[in-house]
């Protein structure tokens, strides 16, 4: 029941409260970043599907922790859930900074990545880690294109995501030494798949 309950809590301030980082929001330090509306619009919905991607990961890592009966996994899936949410509050603030909102589907973005992770924790705890492998590598070169595309002098987000970046790929070697499986190639292609709908939808919506 207490770990119900916890599930539910952590859904609930994903989705509604105002997330708090543990760390400094990272920045470039004597760059000044100076955008036109139309830079602010570009970098707005590129950090909003930024947003989401955090969303989706509170509701993975938090199923994955709920399905698991392994506490040192779910540990595991806790502390990295926690890093996460310093993205999910690096990303909000900085959407507020560019006068952008965030994604109105964002309940239907955590269901269906609640899903995804409640799923993949019932198959086992090693295809619950080489889910995280997968969906780790897949966001880090999603961030590395994203940096190709913020505007060159959009300084803050550039920060914020570079450091994502280097987070997610740690989150992968750690979800690696914990023993992951590898995922069979169809699994990973619906996964991509799956990740471009939301991007899209993200991105405008």
């Amino acid at each position: 029941m207490d770990l119900l309950l916890s599930t539910a809590d952590a859904a609930l301030r994903t989705l509604f409260a105002t997330p708090r980082a543990s760390r400094t929001c990272p920045t470039l330090a004597h760059e000044a970043t100076d955008l036109s509306a139309a830079e602010k619009a570009q970098a707005g919905a590129l950090m909003r599907v930024n947003h989401v991607g955090e969303i989706c990961a509170q509701a993975l890592y938090t199923a994955q922790a709920f399905a698991t009966h392994n506490d040192a996994l779910r540990a595991h899936f806790t502390r990295a859930s926690a890093e996460e949410t310093d993205h999910l509050a690096w990303t909000e603030q900085r959407l507020k900074e560019l006068g952008a909102h965030k994604s109105l589907l964002n309940p239907l973005w955590y269901g269906a990545a609640f899903g995804l992770g409640l799923l993949a924790g019932r198959l086992g705890d090693r295809l619950s880690l080489g889910f995280v492998v997968e969906t780790e590598n897949q966001v880090e070169a999603h961030l590395q294109s994203h940096l190709s595309m913020l505007p060159a002098n959009d300084h803050a987000s550039r920060a914020i995501v570079a450091q994502m970046k280097d987070d997610e790929a740690r989150h992968a070697l750690d979800a690696q030494k914990a023993g992951a499986a590898e995922l069979p190639q169809a699994v990973k292609k619906l996964m991509t798949l799956a990740a471009k709908v939301m991007t899209t939808v993200a991105h405008r919506v």
